[in-house]
């Protein structure tokens, strides 16, 4: 699976198609996370709760690996960053 973000609002939705592509249920998966199954639920549809360390151990338990690069077109600078 390749899959490229560009808005926050994606990476709920890839979690949740990773973890049934990798034939995981909520419970299974939080089960191995050692979390709450509600508590995996509550990330994949409010990833913004997630912290780097929690969607890095998520991305490890569905064998998927995160990886930063530079855009295709190398227009990186033509998109103003988001006020944090």
């Amino acid at each position: 699976m390749k899959q490229i973000l560009s808005v926050p609002d994606q990476v709920g939705p890839l979690l949740q198609a990773a973890r049934k592509s990798a034939g995981l249920s909520q419970t299974a998966l939080a089960q191995q996370l050692g979390i709450s199954q509600s508590r995996l639920s509550a990330m994949e549809l409010n990833p913004a709760s997630i912290n780097l360390a929690q969607l890095l151990a998520l991305c490890a338990a569905m064998g998927l690996e995160l990886q930063v690069q530079t855009k295709a077109g190398g227009n990186h600078g033509s998109h103003p960053m988001p006020e944090w």
